[in-house]
Order: structure tokens, then C-alpha cells, then sequence
């Protein structure tokens, strides 16, 4: 038996994004804060997700600038690709980011537990032999890479998201199985890279979820990048070869290349975890909570990739950060999914928050799209990058979305994101100076067009 321990405010099983938050507001709200975590604190997007793909997309953006100087008049040309060094800076970036999340943690007295824990009461979990008591616990157990039923992982030939980030070399093909946004960052980086990658998506379009004008848009990029694609075909085998591995679609077609990623989504930890014992409503592996992310159990709370809201790492960040001010007694609202920027690091860059056409005249019935080309923007030109900025409108109302495919269009996101938040008029937001030439301004020309007097703008 473990000595008992006086409770502490909070007990958070899961130092990913979502649970990291929580405890450290939590802990700067004069909270005491047990967190717990069994792999590294940062979870899956600084250890195995977002930091380290960047990373590799960056070598990507590299390479690529290497081989393309002569359309700049720089004499340069790409030797080659050295895996051990893109790994040692990915790495390096992954390993500096933990050590100052380390810090933070110890900094704000947060009682850090490194164990596999399983909630054993409705304000309990346990680790090893020892059980930590909370008034309130959160659960930010995170999230695994899916797989499609019958195909097996081998972290050889058949990989996921995670074992590609550990490649010790540039494969010559690769087939990536999935085109949502993990599909796309791999396709693109590899492509980078110089491997022959061909992506299978089952829906329609490459990145789905976004609005078709911006997937089309991605997919003309893709055509000219000479990334295969082949979509509204479903996967019917996977088998090794002698050389490497063959998928077969439904469809008839057949595929090889030297590896397969396995991206299509990432799905609930919450087995074997003590969620359902202690009385908490799941569906389908997912902990159901309400827009305060409390559970049906009033002293549980579930966060980040566990629930069913938008898989992003900003998005834990958000729900840890309310919660912690819920228990702290603090006033909170909550998140508006709609509005949380979502971005696909491809080259190009896909970015959007708000809605889709189709979504908007769902709800609004009339609606307004405007679609401003980046050719018109001298600094995308001075890029050489093409892409365009949609937006849509209610009629006669707010910007409801905006979506935008260019190189490094995810920074001019934050930006859309107040656009969308506070109910901007396009009026509004035409008022507002654009610093030029800035890749910024597109978004500001955009809403000059929208609002009846566009400069460098076709009518």
C-alpha cells in the first residue's frame, strides 16, 4: 500500500500538448498540479509530430532552393541529401524546444510523474505502486497513427508518420497512403528530397477537409512538383515484393515502390486506461465531453487528441488552458472550433479558418466568394510562388472563411483568424494599410476586391 498523499487541485494523465497547458496555467493560477506522463513531456507534436516534420519540410524548402538558384540567377546546385545531418538538425530543434518545456515545468512547481498511469477513481490515477489523488483529473492521453485494417506496420517497408521521421536514408519511391494533411507534408518533404512519391486518397481530393478550391489549387502544385496522385480509390492490398512493396486498389490498378506510409489519421489512447470503469462516456475510443471539455463525471475533464474536436496541437493548448481556468474559477468561453486556423505544410502551404463554401451556404444560405490571385502580389512573384486567397462572406455580412494555398501562407493566418473571430466587414478590413510588398498585402487586396474597390485586383 502507497502512504496516502494530500490531494492535489489537479491530476493530468498526459503530458502532451493538451495536458502540458493545463498544468502549467494550472500552476500559475496557484493550482497544485501532479502531471503525468509515461514517454517525454511535449507528446506527440514536439517529439514525433509537427516540431520534426517542419523540420524535414524545411530541409525540403533547402534542397529545393539549392536546385532551383539558376531561376534566381544564383549559380547553385544540389550535391545531394545527407540523412544523418537533416536527422542531427531535426533533432537538434526537437531536443532545445524539449529542454525549455523541462524548465517551464520545473519552474512552476509542478510535481512531474514519469510512469504509465491508469485512472483508477473518478479523482484518482495511479503509476507504478503509487496513487495520486486529485480533486479534479484531466485526461490528455493523445493519440496513436491509425492503420488501415489488413495492413501490417513493419517499421521497415510499411511505416507510419513516426517511424518515417527516423528514415537513416532517402528511399528511391514511396507510396503514401493518405492525402489529408500528414500525407501531403510526407509527400511534399520527400518530393523535396528527390524520391518518386505517389499518394492513394479514398475521397476525392487531397486534403479533404479543406475547401475544394483550395485542395484543387494544392493538386495542380502537386501535378507540376510530378507528385502522383490517385484519388477516389481505395486501398485492397498491401504485399512485399522482392524490391519492396506492391498496393493493389479496388479500382484494378496496382502500385509499386521501395516504401508505403501509412497516413490516414491518427486515433484515440484511451484502451486498458480505467475511463470506462470510472463511469466516463466514450464513443468509438473517444472521451465525450461538453464545450467546457468536462466528461459526464464531475470531476473529470478530457483534452486535446483524446476528444473528438480538431487533431491540432494549438487546439490542446487552447482546451488545457480552459480547463485550468475553469478549476481556477476563472470566467471561460468556449473555443469556436470554426475559428481555429488550420494549416497543411506542404509546398505550397494550405491555410484556412472558418468555413468552406459548401459549409457556409449550408448555414447561411446566400453567400459571397471572392478568390484573389497571388500573381497580382509582388512579393509571392518575387517567390515565385503561386496560390490565391478565397474568401467568403455571409451577404451582405462578415468574412465567415478564408482560405489560402501559397509558400508560406501559414503565417498570414493569425491575421485571417481576427478577420473570422471578430466578424470583420470587408469594408473593415480594406481600411486597413497592408505594408508592401509584403505577402500580407494579398489578404488586404483580397478584401479590397470583396468590398467593391479592388486595386491590384482583375475584375
Amino acid at each position: 500500500m502507497s502512504a496516502p498523499t494530500t490531494p492535489a487541485d489537479l491530476v493530468i494523465l498526459g503530458g502532451g500538448s493538451g495536458g502540458y497547458a493545463a498544468a502549467l496555467r494550472a500552476a500559475e493560477l496557484g493550482l497544485s498540479v501532479v502531471l503525468i506522463e509515461k514517454d517525454k513531456v511535449g507528446g506527440t507534436c514536439l517529439h514525433r509530430g509537427c516540431i520534426p516534420t517542419k523540420a524535414l519540410l524545411h530541409s525540403g524548402e533547402i534542397a529545393d532552393q539549392a536546385r532551383e538558384g539558376e531561376q534566381f540567377g544564383v549559380k547553385t546546385s544540389l550535391a545531394g541529401i545527407d540523412m544523418d545531418g537533416v536527422n542531427a538538425y531535426k533533432d537538434g530543434v526537437v531536443s532545445r524546444l524539449y529542454k525549455g518545456l523541462q524548465g517551464l515545468i520545473k519552474s512552476r512547481k509542478i510535481t512531474y510523474v514519469e510512469g504509465e498511469g491508469r485512472l483508477v477513481s473518478p479523482t484518482a490515477v495511479a503509476v507504478g505502486g503509487q496513487t495520486y489523488e486529485g480533486r479534479h483529473v484531466l485526461l490528455a492521453t493523445g493519440s496513436y497513427s491509425r492503420s488501415i485494417p489488413g495492413v501490417e506496420l513493419d517499421g521497415v517497408r510499411v511505416i507510419d508518420s513516426e517511424q518515417a521521421l527516423q528514415l537513416d536514408r532517402v528511399p528511391t519511391s514511396a507510396i503514401v497512403l493518405g492525402g489529408g494533411v500528414i500525407g501531403c507534408e510526407f509527400a511534399s518533404a520527400w518530393k523535396s528530397f528527390g524520391v518518386d512519391v505517389t499518394i492513394i486518397e479514398g475521397l476525392k481530393h487531397l486534403v479533404p477537409l479543406e475547401d475544394e478550391s483550395s485542395s484543387k489549387l494544392l493538386e495542380r502544385a502537386f501535378r507540376r512538383r510530378k507528385i502522383g496522385f490517385e484519388l477516389g480509390n481505395l486501398v485492397s492490398s498491401v504485399e512485399h515484393t522482392e524490391n519492396g512493396v506492391k498496393v493493389s486498389l479496388q479500382n484494378g490498378k496496382d502500385f509499386e515502390a521501395e516504401i508505403v506510409l501509412v497516413a490516414v489519421g491518427r486515433g484515440p489512447v484511451s484502451q486498458g486506461l480505467g475511463y470506462e470503469e470510472a463511469g466516463v462516456t466514450m464513443d468509438r475510443g473517444y472521451v465525450l465531453v461538453d464545450e467546457y471539455c468536462q466528461t459526464n463525471v464531475p470531476t473529470i475533464s478530457a483534452v486535446g487528441d483524446l476528444i473528438p474536436t480538431l487533431q491540432l496541437a494549438h487546439v490542446g493548448f487552447g482546451e488545457g488552458i480552459l480547463v485550468a481556468e475553469r478549476l481556477a474559477g476563472l470566467p471561460v468561453v468556449p473555443i469556436d472550433y470554426a475559428g481555429v486556423p488550420r494549416v497543411t505544410y506542404s509546398e505550397p502551404e494550405v491555410a484556412s479558418v472558418g468555413l468552406t463554401e459548401v459549409q457556409a451556404r449550408e448555414k447561411y444560405g446566400e453567400v459571397e466568394t471572392l478568390v484573389y490571385d497571388l500573381g497580382g502580389n509582388g512579393r509571392s512573384q518575387i517567390l515565385k510562388t503561386q496560390g490565391a486567397v478565397k474568401l467568403i462572406r455571409e451577404k451582405d455580412g462578415p468574412v465567415v472563411g478564408v482560405h489560402m494555398v501559397g509558400s508560406r501562407v501559414g503565417e498570414l493566418i493569425a491575421e485571417a483568424q481576427l478577420i473570422f473571430n471578430w466578424e470583420a466587414l470587408p469594408d473593415e478590413v480594406a481600411a486597413l494599410i497592408h505594408p508592401h510588398p509584403t505577402q500580407s498585402e494579398a489578404l488586404g487586396e483580397a478584401h479590397l476586391a470583396l468590398a467593391g474597390k479592388p486595386l491590384h485586383a482583375h475584375g
